[in-house]
């Protein structure tokens, strides 16, 4: 068995614990912005094809004491580097983090790991100097209470660019995190689904994607597959076995809208190319089926009504910073009340980093979620009208 790390957006470590134990495997512990699993072989590939609120999947190489660099360096040298590496490999110690620890120099710490490994390969096959002219290889560094933990980065670019999104547009969603406030969110795929600023359509494609059951990977390659421990016979399996979980059955609800006509036709023109990637999967597997599109329209928020009784409005609406102009923003959140109105048997999930959302929303979401992604502290609030409504008809 294998010990493998996953990271994810800060405070969706819950969220990536439970996708993990559905995919089947056991975890073995977390820390902010990551959660260990164990897993077989096929885990190192499937994980990075199927996890869909991963940014990054890493092989655990080591986890030792390094209370000095002596200790460290020698820890990070008992790796058997040359069972993952090709003789040709760049090595890199892509990202160090010191916490709690002796060993403070990041940059001291990166140039102490890059220097054990090669030498270790060298040792290994003997050679005096390291060519470094085939492809890279990332290894990152985390020193915790005076322990190391030394990853293999097996994802290469980072999970969130599934290959379906051609323009993402200003200050798009990133697709990990869209999978995360869905599963927030409890949606459920019969569950009809409105994101009102669609932008580049990434929450209704996430949606449709996660509804089918497709998995958010097949459009795209790993870093893994470029070691020599790679078995692309087995990948190619493991491809099919998923391919052949996709649901072209479901009926779903899925809907899209936005002010912008460029916005619109850019959600659009991402949800055609995430549904040509989804037939060529089906058709490798022999099949001709086709899935449900999300449907796209451009309106104003003031203009949209709602067609069921309930469901979930799930957005993620100009910040300020995206716009320049905060005002501008708290214009927008006022004139969502509209929506609050209108939708009034529906849940509402917002994500936003303006602090002062609820009070130009009018309305205090009873729940609320810290979702830090990149450099956005962002919170996710959540509003749960459809169960008010539920309580009321008793």
């Amino acid at each position: 068995m294998n010990t493998l790390v996953a990271l994810c957006a800060l405070g969706a470590e819950r969220i990536l614990g439970n996708e993990l134990k559905l995919l089947g495997y056991t975890l073995c512990g977390n820390a902010p912005g990551r959660v260990s699993f164990s897993g077989n072989d096929d885990a190192l590939y499937r994980a990075n094809l199927c996890l869909r609120t991963a940014d990054r999947v890493f092989l655990q190489m080591g986890n030792f004491p390094a209370r000095n660099f002596d200790e460290f360096f020698d820890g990070v040298y008992t790796i058997n580097w040359q069972d993952f590496f090709r003789k040709d490999t760049k090595v890199v110690i892509d990202k160090v983090r010191c916490h709690k620890s002796r060993l403070d120099s990041e940059h001291a710490v990166q140039a102490s790991a890059h220097k054990a490994i090669y030498k270790k390969l060298s040792d290994r096959w003997r050679m005096s100097s390291m060519p470094e002219s085939g492809d890279e290889a990332d290894v990152r560094v985390y020193l915790d209470n005076d322990k190391a933990l030394i990853l293999l980065d097996l994802s290469g670019k980072p999970l969130h660019k599934r290959g379906y999104r051609t323009d993402g547009g200003l200050a798009p969603l990133r697709e990990t995190v869209a999978a995360v406030l869905l599963q927030e969110m409890l949606w459920k795929r019969k569950t009809p689904l409105l994101d009102p600023f669609c932008g580049a359509g990434t929450i209704p494609i996430e949606a449709m994607l996660y509804a089918h059951n497709v998995a958010p990977g097949f459009a795209r390659h790993f870093a893994l597959e470029t070691m020599p421990f790679f078995d692309p016979a087995r990948a190619t399996e493991i491809r099919r076995i998923e391919a052949e979980k996709i649901r072209t059955d479901i009926e779903v609800r899925i809907t899209g809208s936005d002010v912008s006509k460029e916005a619109v036709e850019r959600s659009r023109k991402n949800t055609e190319h995430a549904c040509a990637i989804v037939e060529q999967t089906l058709k490798s597997i022999g099949s001709n089926e086709k899935i449900k599109k999300p449907q796209f329209v451009q309106a104003d928020i003031s203009t949209i009504t709602a067609q069921y009784e309930s469901g979930l409005i799930l957005c993620n609406p100009p910040y300020g910073e995206r716009l320049g102009d905060e005002e501008l923003a708290k214009e927008v959140y006022q004139k969502m009340h509209g929506l609050w109105d209108e939708f009034s048997g529906w849940d509402f999930g917002v994500i936003t980093t303006h602090r002062k959302f609820q009070e130009a929303f009018g309305h205090y979401a009873p729940l609320l979620k810290s979702i830090k992604s990149g450099k956005l502290d962002t919170i996710l609030y959540i509003y749960r009208n459809s169960q008010n409504s539920k309580n009321k008809d008793k």
